[in-house]
């Protein structure tokens, strides 16, 4: 898999959390390792089964967002079990607060009828969108994601997509919070989720 720029947990906080202090980066430390700037984030439009959705839509509400797709092996049902034991971990009424957002990278073969059976063998609260490639190439690059095909002759798949793995936390207002890199701890999205949790 492509390897995530942000090794280490990233924060755009003034102040950490406690219990993942040692493991963030402030920008002017990113900077001075020679990491990339980390990307904006902002607002996107994709397909779900039920319509157009934009991630605008969930204003109000927090948002896990994840580019994978549904052939992956390894790196994305683990995600997504991440992001399904971070929230299990909240009160009802504040997982009612949190939306999984899982963005399909292989449009080819990911349909949105497809998503709707993958990601509901993770969490109620999630949703799997798609689109053109131009459309998730346009929602990936705001989140600094890469993403290709590796083609497969000796797979029953025909070939697989190497992705950028990192998952996004993104606030009731828009904004994007917290990057994760991969096999970032279930606790640590648990108490991040807490720390930005809408009143």
């Amino acid at each position: 898999m492509i390897r995530v720029t942000y090794l280490l947990l990233f924060m755009l906080l003034s102040m950490p959390l406690l219990a993942v202090a040692e493991q963030v980066l402030t920008q002017e430390q990113i900077a001075a390792r020679g990491f990339d700037v980390p990307p904006t984030g902002g607002d996107f439009t994709l397909q779900s089964a039920d319509g157009p959705v934009s991630l605008a839509d969930y204003r109000g509400k927090l948002v896990l967002l994840y580019f994978g797709y549904t052939k992956c092996p390894d790196i994305c049902p683990t995600t997504m079990a991440t992001m399904t034991q971070a929230v299990n971990g909240l009160t009802p009424e504040q997982a009612n607060k949190v939306k999984l957002v899982f963005v399909s990278v292989d449009p080819d073969r990911d349909t949105p009828k497809s998503l709707v059976e993958y990601v509901g063998y993770f969490h109620a609260n999630s949703i799997g969108l798609t689109g053109s490639k131009e459309a998730i190439d346009q929602a990936a690059e705001r989140y600094g994601v890469q993403y290709y095909k590796v083609e497969m002759e000796d797979s029953s798949f025909g070939y697989a997509m190497n992705h950028s793995g990192a998952l996004y936390l993104i606030t009731a207002d828009g904004a994007l919070r917290f990057i994760f890199p991969h096999g970032v701890p279930a606790s640590v999205v648990h108490e991040a989720l807490l720390h930005v949790m809408p009143e």
